[in-house]
């Protein structure tokens, strides 16, 4: 079975009209997962309610979280410029955090790909301050976490979104047990990630993609450099921050997938370990959004009966 953690609190979390990270996106992903209850083998879960104001300080700012909290608990607002805080917003970040915690426990547990369905995302948020719609390290929170765990000696993170998360590159780039891949659409937001970016232990890999690119520019860079990258480190766990806005059909990006694809990076993926956290981060076009989804936890479910690594 492969977990599916999700609640309809991360509904909760309001964002401007016409904004493009609307809570349509999780009720468009959901109602397609559930449609697909005959061919997907899934377990559902509701995300653990968890206290980590101690454990979100060891990797934000006091000052950031409290203006945060603040925001919210005084009726929310516009948080720099695209990104927005509303009355929910923090309990659901909260919320979020725990989910893609739930994630690296049941893939632990059960040797099988996990998904963390929330919102908001999380892999623009640096230590002080919000951007790109998320609100805190959703990705790089995981990844420590992980470590935490008994027989986890490392842990890598591939972020596949549009965009550079370089939130979570902040945040993991000095640690030697974390392992950090982006591949992203160069030039465009957040105008970071370069390839001479490679970490403190030479941990990091970014990749830039251009405009116009399809899965033929794409596969051979998975199979060539991706993969390579991120199996010669060994992990313990494999963290993917899923972004869907490389679709063809989104707006907020201009590299030419196909949802389809998306089951080609997870088989990939899968021959590095069965132990997969996926989170989503972007993906605004509903439709190619949910179909991607689907197409991702597809290639999950055709290797339960596969003995894990």
């Amino acid at each position: 079975m492969i977990s599916i953690i999700y609640s309809d609190k991360f509904l909760l979390h309001k964002t401007s009209n016409r904004h493009p990270e609307r809570p349509e996106r999780l009720q468009t992903i959901v109602k397609a997962l559930r449609q697909q209850t005959d061919n997907l083998s899934l377990d559902w879960f509701e995300p653990t309610p968890r206290d980590l104001q101690q454990y979100l300080q060891r990797f934000h700012s006091i000052t950031y979280i409290q203006k945060v909290e603040e925001m919210a608990s005084t009726g929310g607002g516009n948080f720099y410029e695209d990104t927005f805080v509303s009355p929910d917003s923090f309990d659901v970040a909260i919320l979020a955090i725990s989910a893609w915690m739930d994630g690296i426990d049941l893939a632990l547990k059960t040797g099988y790909p996990s998904f963390a369905l929330v919102r908001p995302p999380g892999h623009h948020a640096l230590k002080d301050k919000g951007m790109g719609f998320c609100l805190f390290a959703n990705a790089a929170i995981a990844a420590h976490y992980a470590l935490e765990q008994p027989g986890v000696k490392r842990v890598a993170i591939l972020d596949w979104d549009v965009h550079h998360g370089n939130g979570t590159q902040e945040l993991v780039e000095n640690n030697p047990q974390i392992a950090f891949c982006s591949i992203h659409q160069a030039p465009f937001f957040p105008f970071t990630g370069r390839e001479d970016e490679t970490g403190a232990y030479n941990n990091v890999l970014n990749i830039r993609v251009k405009k116009g690119d399809y899965i033929k520019e794409y596969k051979p860079i998975f199979e060539e450099r991706v993969i390579p990258f991120l199996s010669n480190f060994q992990p313990s766990l494999l963290i993917v921050s899923a972004g869907y806005d490389a679709n063809e059909a989104d707006s907020l990006g201009w590299v030419k997938l196909q949802p389809e694809d998306y089951e080609v990076f997870t088989k990939l993926c899968l021959g590095i370990t069965h132990k997969i956290v996926f989170g989503l981060e972007g993906g605004y076009e509903l439709n190619s959004l949910a179909q991607s989804v689907i197409h991702t936890i597809k290639a999950c479910v055709s290797i339960c009966e596969v003995p894990t690594r």
